[in-house]
């Protein structure tokens, strides 16, 4: 599939990742709907691709929403008229353990809440989960050929104080083959699906951590260095033009050889 006259939805397309996908898919043709929660990312990021003379519309959405997923699906196809790309990048960290002890009586202290949990439930997977489902709805009934990019990440096999996210994360793992077997099975051809899974991102969260915290992290990557999100993006670009990547969620970790939090 060529990316040049393409058009692409990017959830949590304001910051990180998404930001660097939605312009590495604009430097090599795309028109680009840029969504987020953030309307100052929006308009940053949209502003960023027309200087560089590309297309973009903004639309802030919250994904965990169903109104709100099918009114940025509908925005971006009468922007543009078509949709080829959807990439559901838009996701939170909650993190803590399930239970805390108080360190005199070694009694529960504390729990994870429902917050935490539900929160990340809701945008991580429900979020993923609606972003894919009515993208590859526009995409068959206008009979536009496409592909469908959940993130995932290498916390999907599990990462102590993140039972929430690596839960979400595990199941967004499995879509693809999920979703192209679903396709498979009721003849709906020319439409894929490519996970991603990155490791430790040069996101600001990890670049602005304590760095003592962060070379403790950097030794269990063979790299030794944090992966940068114009790596992802152009993982995600090779992704859109070779058909044969499909069913499947790619690692992206610079050789992250003890992920989960592992006992070496």
């Amino acid at each position: 599939m060529n990316i040049q006259g393409s058009v692409a939805v990017i959830t949590g397309g304001g910051k990180g990742i998404g930001e660097a996908v939605a312009k590495h898919l604009v430097r090599q043709g795309a028109k680009v709907a840029i969504v987020d929660m953030g309307q100052a990312d929006i308009d940053r990021v949209v502003a960023d691709i027309q200087a560089m003379g590309g297309q973009a519309i903004g639309i802030q959405a919250n994904v965990t929403s169903e109104a709100d997923t099918a009114r940025f699906i509908q925005a971006t196809i009468a922007a543009f008229g078509q949709l080829n790309i959807a990439v559901a990048c838009a996701g939170i960290i909650r993190d803590g353990t399930m239970l805390s002890l108080d360190k005199e009586t070694g009694k529960v202290s504390k729990k994870l809440t429902m917050d935490k949990w539900q929160s990340v439930i809701d945008v991580d997977l429900t979020g993923t989960f609606l972003t894919l489902r009515d993208a590859a709805e526009a995409m068959v009934n206008g009979g536009w050929e496409g592909i469908l990019i959940p993130i995932s990440s290498v916390n999907k096999i599990g990462q102590i104080g993140q039972l929430n996210y690596s839960s979400t994360k595990s199941a967004v793992a499995l879509m693809p083959k999920i979703i192209v077997g679903e396709f498979l099975m009721r003849g709906i051809r020319g439409i894929r699906c490519v996970g991603i899974a990155p490791g430790y991102t040069a996101t600001p969260m990890l670049t602005g951590m304590n760095q003592e915290a962060l070379k403790a992290i950097l030794k269990d990557v063979h790299l030794d260095r944090l992966i940068e999100p114009q790596e992802i993006a152009d993982l995600i670009g090779h992704c859109v033009t070779n058909q044969a990547l499909n069913a499947t969620t790619l690692e992206i970790t610079g050789g992250l050889c003890y992920p989960g939090g592992i006992a070496k």
